[in-house]
């Protein structure tokens, strides 16, 4: 890929690692839901109630050091915070596989949510200082398809594992990868273009000019308080917290909604708890290659938003009486959800500076981390008191709909026009004020 004469390969170089690093960072997260939907819970003797909060902990710790690790990221090193990230998490993670009582579960998913906390935000820092503005919907796209893709194999991987050696050994073999990958990615990778020895030097100063004339179109942000008390991003917020309740109340409970299934077995839950991830990985490179071919990010967030909340009402509708094509509507709210995840993490960089973009953009996923924590513990509390699974999908369906109408708030707010067109400099510039 090649943009404004720019070097392609940066392209081959980076994104194979970075989307391999956020992909274990997502399998040693995700792959609780299948161990809750396995044996765990009768070996640790865990109520419903309490699955739902070891489900949801994880992401308490994730949602308060999002900022701090943008801040040191950007300050200091994204390549450092990763590498000791990648290192402590497979080890917490792989402990879950040896945890013999509840209270221990406990202290390691939230350790667990603190370290991976700094990845997300480190990552799209990363990707900021080595990618443009006509690039980074893509960038941040390859990054997120490691969410959907690891659960596409994981989902069928851990079935496997499950089925074969039991949950324990499941987490402390999908632990390990981390620990090793660390050093992997301390070798290939550079923190700025200036450091990396396989570019050329024109192709550093072309890139640098690059992204240094991206800043000076921007309006100056003193710091991170100014920033967060901007109306774009106090709404962008609130629109992803809600989004990730969607999100996240899917992906921590489908299993369980499939395996309550008749006739489904572990191995074919895995199977089938992929497909939505499969539509997910298609939908989200379309949209992300149309998003940056145009230059448009709002009509390639909130439609596909909105399709998904309509799919998870209509399976409520549909409810048991139908397996298969409430399944089939389950697999389209997934797809659709992860779809707009490059275009929208594009969105704040063009509003804001280097300074305080990387801040912002960890508040907007810290707020999702709340929503996280939101969809994952009320989405299980749901199912514990009504005994079924439709007032979840309608509470999901509520609030992507919700997330639907703080987009189009946040663009009310940017003051751009009604036809929603390409982003501009100029639009950059007027958002920040």
């Amino acid at each position: 890929m090649k943009s404004n004469g720019l070097s392609p390969t940066r392209w081959a170089r980076l994104i194979p690692i970075v989307f391999i690093t956020y992909s274990l960072a997502y399998l040693d997260r995700a792959n609780y839901s299948f161990g809750a939907a396995s044996g765990m819970a009768d070996d640790l003797k865990i109520t419903a109630a309490v699955s739902s909060l070891l489900g949801a902990l994880f992401f308490l710790g994730y949602f308060f050091f999002q900022v701090p690790s943008a801040n040191y990221a950007e300050k200091r090193s994204a390549k450092k915070l990763v590498f000791w990230s990648l290192i402590v998490w497979g080890i917490l993670a792989s402990l879950i596989g040896v945890v013999t009582n509840i209270y221990m579960l406990l202290a390691v998913r939230f350790l667990l949510g603190i370290v991976e906390a700094a990845v997300m935000p480190a990552m799209l820092v990363f990707l900021s200082h080595w990618f443009t503005g006509e690039e980074r919907s893509r960038a941040n796209t390859f990054l997120i398809l490691g969410n959907p893709i690891t659960v596409l194999w994981m989902s069928v991987v851990s079935g496997y594992l499950l089925n074969s050696f039991g949950w324990r050994w499941m987490f402390i073999i999908e632990g390990l990868p981390s620990i090793l990958w660390a050093f992997i990615w301390w070798k290939l990778v550079d923190d700025k273009p200036s450091e990396a020895k396989w570019l050329k030097d024109h192709e550093k100063q072309a890139l640098n000019q690059a992204l240094e004339d991206e800043q000076k179109k921007l309006k100056s942000v003193a710091n991170y308080r100014a920033a967060f008390k901007q109306k774009s991003v106090i709404f962008l917020c609130l629109q992803y917290f809600f989004w990730s309740i969607g999100v996240y109340g899917f992906v921590m409970w489908l299993p369980s909604i499939i395996k309550s299934a008749p006739n489904i077995s572990i191995v074919e839950t895995g199977w089938l708890s992929s497909a939505p991830y499969l539509l997910a990985a298609v939908l989200m490179v379309v949209a992300s290659f149309f998003s940056d071919r145009l230059q448009m990010r709002k009509p390639f967030v909130w439609p596909f938003l909105l399709v998904g909340g309509l799919a998870f009402y209509a399976s409520y509708l549909i409810g048991p009486s139908n397996f298969w094509l409430s399944f089939t509507l389950m697999v389209i709210a997934g797809g659709a959800m992860y779809a707009p995840y490059g275009p929208f993490f594009a969105i704040v960089p063009e509003l804001l500076p280097r300074n305080v973009a990387g801040g912002a953009m960890a508040l907007i996923n810290s707020m999702g981390a709340l929503g996280s924590f939101v969809g994952a513990y009320f989405v299980g509390f749901l199912n514990g008191v009504t005994g079924g699974f439709s007032a979840s999908y309608i509470f999901m369906s509520i609030s992507l709909g919700l997330a639907v109408i703080f987009t189009i708030i946040v663009k009310a707010a940017r003051g751009r026009s009604a036809d929603d067109g390409p982003i501009r400099p100029d639009d950059a510039a007027m958002a920040g004020k």
